[in-house]
């Protein structure tokens, strides 16, 4: 069906639901390309604007389209699964997946250690953090937003470097020689803030994974604090088990 059948049993949104999920699915619209506009497919489909955004809302719910404000409505490409069992920098998921990684730097300073913050580390209130906050994309989609916090007397000088275009884990394991050997992280379903849903390009409200990580060096130090927000819509989350003996 690619015409209106304004005569048929199914309600006007329907066909145009029905219509607009064949493009996605035939790939006739790829992943990463942009939709009309709402008023283009007003005048193509002769619908109503009420009627459009119902049909995208439907579309976003399901994860085959994401908004971006001041950009436009583009083909999402496939929910992508994170396994739970690996140190994995976002960068290196991305590029073992095909896509072409790019980065926004939001903040980048010294920030003293909130009490929260400094008990995940093993440090004293107040003591100086590197804080760098960046906006993940791939292929050009907002996919989450990081906020590290680095013990800054581990890595004097960090901050110094673009991570808009440098790998921040190349950088600690060529200038401080520091691996991550394992990691405490724990996990939460959470409603975006609205500056983060305008950042990732999601509703407010709309449903975000809010990761929180502790790294550990070689020495088992703890040198990393990490928050991160990823959209619920993309991931999925996996691990595998094994079954028990009782």
């Amino acid at each position: 069906m690619n015409e209106i059948d304004r005569d048929g049993r199914l309600p006007l949104y329907r066909q145009v639901y029905e219509i607009l999920h064949k493009k996605i699915l035939l790939k006739e619209w790829k992943p990463g390309d942009r939709l009309p506009t709402e008023s283009e497919l007003m005048r193509d489909y002769g619908v109503s604007r009420i009627t459009v955004r119902t049909v995208l809302d439907m579309l976003v719910q399901e994860g085959l389209i994401y908004r971006q404000a001041g950009r436009g409505t583009f083909v999402a490409h496939a929910t992508l699964e994170q396994g739970l069992s690996q140190i994995i920098s976002f960068t290196e998921d991305m590029q073992r997946r095909g896509f072409t990684v790019s980065t926004r730097v939001l903040f980048s300073g010294v920030v003293p250690a909130t009490a929260h913050i400094a008990e995940r580390l093993r440090i004293e209130p107040g003591e100086e953090l590197a804080h760098l906050e960046r906006l993940r994309l791939a292929d050009g989609e907002p996919m989450c937003i990081e906020h590290s916090y680095f013990v800054h007397r581990h890595c004097p000088g960090i901050l110094e470097h673009d991570f808009s275009t440098r790998s921040l884990r190349e950088v600690k394991i060529r200038q401080y020689g520091i691996r991550w050997t394992h990691a405490k992280q724990t996990i939460q379903a959470i409603n975006a803030p609205e500056e983060v849903a305008h950042l990732l390009g999601i509703s407010r409200g709309g449903a975000l994974l809010f990761f929180e990580r502790v790294s550990f060096s070689q020495d088992s130090i703890p040198m990393e604090f990490l928050q991160a927000y990823y959209r619920a819509d993309r991931y999925v989350l996996y691990n595998e088990l094994q079954g028990g003996t009782g």
